[in-house]
């Protein structure tokens, strides 16, 4: 499952209301996440491996 910060438009690895793969906590500002199946681009440790 990937997840996208709606404000960046960067997609990370994990889902909405948990924690991504590279550790950002997506229950903060819950209305700046969004659950999608488009490509993971982000490039932290975590998302990217």
């Amino acid at each position: 499952m990937a997840v996208k910060h709606n404000p960046t438009g960067v997609v990370h690895s994990g889902a909405k209301g948990g924690t991504t793969g590279c550790g950002t906590n997506t229950k903060e500002n819950l209305e700046h996440w969004v659950n999608t199946n488009s490509r993971i681009d982000c490039d932290k440790n975590g998302c990217k491996n």
